[in-house]
């Protein structure tokens, strides 16, 4: 509800307000010493952010990364290294702080609404920079062009390119570390399991229309247990109900609910694998270096779908998917057909594909030496 007010309020305020403000003034270009990254939305959005912030610190190694993000993905940015300080809009001490900071550069990364280009257009910095996807273009001093066509952070590497940072356009993957209290955390929790191999499992999603089911994923818990993998469900509160549904019965653990953010990617580090829909929570599971099986319907495979041989993306390819444009997903008329029609046995074969994979090459498709713990 939250969420949908605030895409009402953008387009009956954030219109308007964008089309009032003066266009930003054009000035020279200062030092870098401080740099603010907007970045509201979901969770997938700011793991995208991770090789924007590593580039920004290779090349301007003594810039000083603020973050002001939202509630709902602030957590995502603990595990990214280089973020220096960081502020949530929607925490009212946290948005005057940046409103009174004076930046040399601010980076808005939203790629649709218009809110957070009217802060960019307020917060104190000779130069703004953002996607010029609409009416938010006048809030920047340096436009960019949003490619619809391409993998998401290939678009948040371009939003460098005034800076003078340019980066190759073929990446696949992001690099997360985890912090080591939540490493520890995480192994008390999965104690229970022991040794055992076990495949995490995330039945979550941010809209209806990107759920699989939880009677489904069951069902492949069930499969992976006749060969003695144990299944370990994530996800938030809301998805504590369909944990036990899929892992009770001695399948494995329900710590939906249990865990914070940074707890969940530690358990996704130790898992063999992650099963999930198109999520934030599959974006984590990527930039750990960790092998996945992705359930793809209404959103775009080629903006937000893992890359690499280490992970099978299952997707029906109905000739109404992707339906997901801008940022929403309109009702689907079909009862979500491109979701229904993946079955039970195509994802579990493709996931013990995937565990054979993942001992057959496990220097190529676990990447865990990559990771560091803080």
């Amino acid at each position: 509800m939250k969420i949908s007010l605030l895409k009402i309020i953008d387009r009956l305020v954030g219109v308007f307000v964008t089309r009032c403000l003066p266009l930003a003034p054009v000035r020279p270009f200062p030092n870098f010493k401080r740099i603010l990254i907007i970045r509201p939305g979901g969770i997938g959005d700011a793991v995208f952010l991770a090789p924007v912030i590593k580039s920004l610190k290779n090349h301007y190694p003594d810039i000083l990364i603020t973050i002001l993000a939202e509630k709902r993905n602030a957590g995502a940015f603990a595990l990214i290294p280089g973020v220096d300080e960081m502020f949530c809009y929607d925490h009212l001490h946290g948005f005057i702080q940046v409103l009174r900071n004076r930046y040399d550069v601010v980076i808005d990364t939203e790629q649709w609404h218009r809110l957070s280009a009217v802060v960019t257009r307020i917060v104190g910095a000779p130069v703004k920079i953002g996607f010029n996807t609409n009416e938010r273009r006048r809030m920047f001093t340096h436009g960019i062009r949003y490619d619809l066509s391409v993998y998401e952070p290939v678009n948040f590497l371009d939003l460098l390119e005034p800076l003078g940072v340019f980066c190759q356009r073929d990446i696949e993957s992001v690099t997360l570390s985890i912090p080591l209290q939540s490493l520890l955390t995480a192994n008390n929790l999965l104690q229970p399991i022991g040794s055992e191999s076990f495949v995490t499992i995330f039945p979550g999603a941010s809209i209806p229309e990107k759920r699989w089911g939880a009677d489904r994923f069951r069902r492949v818990a069930e499969l992976l247990s006749v060969f003695g993998i144990k299944t370990v469900v994530v996800g938030g509160k809301e998805d504590r109900p369909q944990g036990e549904m899929i892992a009770g019965g001695g399948l494995g653990l329900n710590l939906a609910g249990v865990t914070s953010l940074a707890e969940t990617a530690a358990v996704i580090r130790k898992s063999a694998m992650l099963l999930s829909g198109d999520s934030g929570v599959l974006h984590i599971a990527v930039g750990l270096g960790i092998s996945t099986v992705s359930l793809f319907g209404p959103g775009s495979v080629t903006k937000w779908a893992p890359r690499g041989e280490c992970h099978i993306v299952i997707n029906k390819g109905l000739s109404c998917s992707p339906c997901t444009t801008f940022g929403n997903t309109p009702p689907c008329p079909h009862d979500t057909r491109c979701m229904r029609d993946i079955s039970v046995d195509e994802v579990f074969n493709a996931v013990t594909m995937l565990l054979t994979i993942v001992g057959a090459m496990p220097s190529r498709c676990c990447k865990r030496d990559w990771i560091e713990t803080r």
